[in-house]
C-alpha cells in the first residue's frame, strides 16, 4: 500500500535529490581536468616512443621466435627426465587421493565448470565401539530421504535422487557437475533410484571410507610394499604376487595350491564382465573390507549400519521368522545373507561364481573349514541380535553400485 504525501513534503523530497545529483556531477567535472592531461601527456610520449623502437621490438620478436623454435625440440634426456617427473607426480597424487578416500582421477576433477568436490573426514573409534548395541526388531526406523540435494542445497521435487543407503538425494546435473559420475553411472542412477535395486551415493559406495586413518595407513603400506599402484588395474598375475606376499608377512608362509585357485576364482567374481582385470575401486573396496573383518569386531561392524539398512535387515528377518518367535536357523541366516545381493541376478553367471568361490583368504574362511555342514549346525536357532551381528559384514559389503562381488558369501 503506498503512503500519502503532502505537496510541501513532494517538493521537498525532489529538492533533495536534485541537491544530490548537482553535487555527483560537480564532483565529475573537477576530476577529468588532470586525468586528460595525463592521458595526452603519454599519448604525446608514446607517438615517438613507438615510432623509434620499433627495431627493437623486431630483433625481440626474432628473438622469441627462436626461443620458441629452438624449445619445441627438446634433448632426448630433457624429454625422459619430464616424463618421469611427470610420473612420479602422478604417483604422488594418486597415493594422496587413496589416503583421503578419493578415488577420481585428476582429469575428471580438472575441470571449471566444475563444482568443488566434498572433502572426505575418516571415522574415529569411540571408546563404546565395540560395545552391544541394542537394535529392537519390532521397531522401524524408516528415516526419510532430505529434502534438498546435498551438492547444491535446493529443492526440485521429482529431479532429486535418492540413496539408498543414507538420507542424501542429489540432482544428476550436480553429480555430473563434481565429475564423480560418468555418463554410464548417471544413466545408471536415473534408471535403479527409485526401484527396488536402488543406487548407492559416492559417499556410501566407497567403503575404503569406512576405514579410520590407522587402518588406511596399514592398508596402503602394504599396498606399497607389494608395489600396488593406486588406481591402477590388476591382472590375475598381479592379484597372485600380492596375494602371495600378505600370506608370507601375516602367516610367513606361502599360499597353497588350493588357496591360489581360490585367489583366481576371488579374480574372476571382481571381474564379472570378464575383461581380463579388476578395476582399482573393487580391488580396494575387496581389501578394505578384509581390513575391516580383521581389526572390527561384530559389534563394531553393527555402529556402521544406517537406519535404512537396519529396516531392510529387519524386513528380511521377519520374511524368514514365520512362525513369528523372533528365531530362525542358522541355514536361514546364511540364506539372508546372500539376499543383499539380489542386483546380481541380472547376471546369473557371475552371480554363481562370487557366491561360490570370492572372498579373503584366512583359516576361518568357510572354504578352509569345509563346504559340508550338518545339520545339527545348520538347525541352530539364530535370534534377531545373532542375524545383526553375522550379516552386517554382508550388508556393508552389498553396498557398491558395482556388479563385482566384495567379500565371500557363506555356503
Amino acid at each position: 500500500m503506498g503512503v500519502l504525501m503532502s505537496k510541501k513534503q513532494q517538493m521537498e523530497k525532489v529538492q533533495k535529490c536534485s541537491a544530490v545529483v548537482s553535487a555527483f556531477q560537480a564532483g565529475i567535472k573537477d576530476r577529468p581536468a588532470p586525468a586528460k592531461q595525463a592521458e595526452g601527456e603519454v599519448e604525446e610520449g608514446d607517438a615517438p616512443a613507438k615510432t623509434s623502437s620499433s627495431p627493437e621490438e623486431k630483433n625481440t620478436e626474432e628473438a622469441e621466435e627462436g626461443e620458441t623454435d629452438n624449445s619445441a625440440g627438446p634433448s632426448t634426456s630433457q624429454q625422459a627426465s619430464a616424463s618421469v617427473r611427470d610420473e612420479c607426480k602422478v604417483n604422488q597424487e594418486a597415493w594422496s587421493r587413496l589416503r583421503d578416500g578419493k578415488g577420481v582421477e585428476p582429469e575428471d576433477l580438472d575441470k571449471s565448470h566444475q563444482l568443488t568436490p566434498p572433502t572426505f573426514v575418516r571415522p574415529k573409534r569411540e571408546a563404546d565401539d565395540d560395545q552391544l548395541v541394542e537394535v529392537e526388531l519390532g521397531k522401524k526406523e524408516q528415516p526419510p530421504s532430505d529434502e534438498m540435494c546435498d551438492v547444491c542445497e535446493v529443492w526440485t521435487a521429482d529431479d532429486l535422487y535418492p540413496c539408498k543407503i543414507c538420507t542424501r538425494v542429489f540432482h544428476d546435473g550436480c553429480l555430473r557437475e563434481l565429475g564423480y559420475l560418468r555418463a554410464e553411472a548417471l544413466q545408471e542412477m536415473r534408471d535403479t533410484a527409485h526401484t527396488v535395486t536402488g543406487w548407492s551415493c559416492y559417499y556410501c559406495d566407497n567403503l575404503n571410507l569406512l576405514l579410520t586413518d590407522e587402518e588406511m595407513y596399514s592398508l596402503m603400506e602394504t599396498f606399497k610394499q607389494c608395489k600396488i599402484i593406486p588406481e591402477s588395474c590388476l591382472v590375475s598375475d598381479e592379484l597372485l604376487q600380492y596375494h602371495h606376499f600378505v600370506s608370507k608377512q601375516q602367516f610367513d608362509k606361502d599360499l597353497t595350491d588350493e588357496q591360489e585357485e581360490e585367489v583366481l576364482a576371488q579374480f574372476a567374481a571382481l571381474d564379472p564382465e570378464k575383461k581380463g582385470h579388476i578395476e582399482w575401486s573393487d580391488f580396494l573396496y575387496f581389501e578394505s573390507l578384509a581390513v575391516l573383518r580383521k581389526f572390527r569386531t561384530e559389534n563394531s561392524l553393527m555402529r556402521l549400519l544406517t537406519a535404512k539398512e537396519r529396516d531392510n535387515a529387519r524386513s528380511v528377518f521377519l520374511g524368514l521368522d514365520l512362525d513369528k518367535d523372533g528365531v530362525i536357523t542358522r541355514a536361514e541366516c546364511r540364506q539372508a545373507q546372500q539376499s543383499w545381493f539380489h542386483k546380481l541376478n541380472k547376471d546369473s553367471q557371475s552371480c554363481n561364481v562370487s557366491i561360490s568361490h570370492v572372498g579373503p583368504i584366512c583359516e576361518s574362511s568357510p572354504a578352509s573349514s569345509g563346504s559340508e555342514r550338518s545339520k545339527t549346525e545348520d538347525n541352530r536357532p539364530a535370534t534377531w541380535a545373532d542375524f545383526l551381528k553375522e550379516s552386517a559384514i554382508y550388508i556393508l559389503a552389498a553396498r557398491p553400485n558395482s556388479s563385482a562381488m566384495h567379500i565371500r558369501l557363506p555356503l
